[in-house]
C-alpha cells in the first residue's frame, strides 16, 4: 500500500463513534434487561422470537442461524439448553435428513410471550424514543444498506 491512509473526516468519525456506541452498548442494555427480568440473553430471546413468528414455529437450524446472525455451533449449543428447558424440540428434516429442524414448544412460546412486553418497551425506549418518525425512516434506509454490505462481506468469509 502506497501513500497515506484515507482517514475519516470529522463528521464521519463522529458517526462512526456513535455507531460503535450503539453496536456495543445496545446489546449490553438489552441483555441486561432480559437477564434481569427473564433470565435469558438477547440472543436467546431473538432465537425464540424468530421461531415464534413462523406459523409452524419450525425452522431449519441452518436458516435460523443465518436469520439470527449466528454460527451453527453457537446455535446448536443453545438448542441443547433450550431442549433441556423444554422450549424447543429438534429432529431430522423429513424432506432432507441432512438438515435438522427446530420447533418452538408451547412452553417456549409462553417464555417468549412473557419476555416480549418488557423487551419491546426497552427497544422502543432505546431505539425509537429518541428519533422522530421521519428520522426512523431515514435510519431504516441507512441501516438496511449497511446491513446488506455487511452481509455481502460475511457471505464471502
Amino acid at each position: 500500500m502506497t501513500g497515506s491512509p484515507h482517514w475519516l473526516d470529522d463528521e464521519q468519525q463522529q458517526v462512526w463513534q456513535d455507531l460503535r456506541t450503539v453496536v456495543i452498548g445496545l446489546p449490553m442494555l438489552l441483555d441486561r434487561q432480559l437477564q434481569r427480568d427473564e433470565g435469558i440473553s438477547n440472543f436467546e430471546y431473538s432465537v425464540m422470537a424468530r421461531l415464534s413468528m413462523i406459523e409452524s414455529r419450525t425452522m431449519r437450524l441452518s436458516d435460523l442461524a443465518v436469520q439470527c446472525d449466528s454460527t451453527q455451533p453457537r446455535l446448536s449449543k443453545l438448542m441443547v439448553r433450550f431442549e433441556h428447558q423444554g422450549w424447543v424440540t429438534r429432529y431430522p428434516d423429513p424432506d432432507n435428513g441432512r438438515y435438522t429442524l427446530a420447533t418452538l414448544t408451547d412452553a417456549g412460546l409462553r417464555k417468549v410471550e412473557a419476555s416480549a412486553p418488557a423487551h419491546v418497551e426497552q427497544v422502543r425506549n432505546l431505539v425509537f424514543g429518541p428519533v422522530t418518525t421521519a428520522q426512523q425512516r431515514h435510519l431504516g434506509v441507512a441501516l438496511a444498506r449497511i446491513a446488506a454490505q455487511v452481509r455481502e462481506n460475511l457471505d464471502g468469509r
